[in-house]
């Protein structure tokens, strides 16, 4: 599940800049599968996720920054540590159910290429 942004977000939008993935929205946003990526047409996600990449889903959460977890590799592939939380002045970007290195790695190829 990558990366979770919790409620003690301060919604300061230093996490959403450093995304490699596009994976980061202000909070009651849409999100497409498509933003920040290569992918088009109708995909299927690694966690099962089938949807057109430019279909806007409902946003995760209303009041604070939220992470798309099909589009998080936890920086896999871009930078050595998760960006989102080395910028984040509150602490709040936290690992939820840290995936291995070789799947995050996967996710990235899907997204970009």
């Amino acid at each position: 599940m990558a990366i979770k942004i919790t409620d003690e977000c301060i919604n300061c939008g230093a996490c959403e800049t450093e995304c490699p993935n596009n994976a980061i929205y202000e909070g009651a946003s849409e999100w497409r599968v498509s933003d920040g990526t290569r992918l088009k047409g109708t995909i299927t996600s690694s966690s099962g996720l089938s949807t057109d990449a430019k279909t806007p889903h409902p946003p995760k959460k209303d009041n604070t920054y939220f992470i798309v977890t099909d589009k998080c590799t936890e920086c896999v592939g871009f930078h050595l540590e998760p960006k989102c939380a080395s910028v984040c002045p509150v602490d709040c970007c936290l690992p939820d159910e840290k995936e291995d290195t070789e799947e995050l790695f996967k996710k990235k190829v899907f997204l970009h290429t």
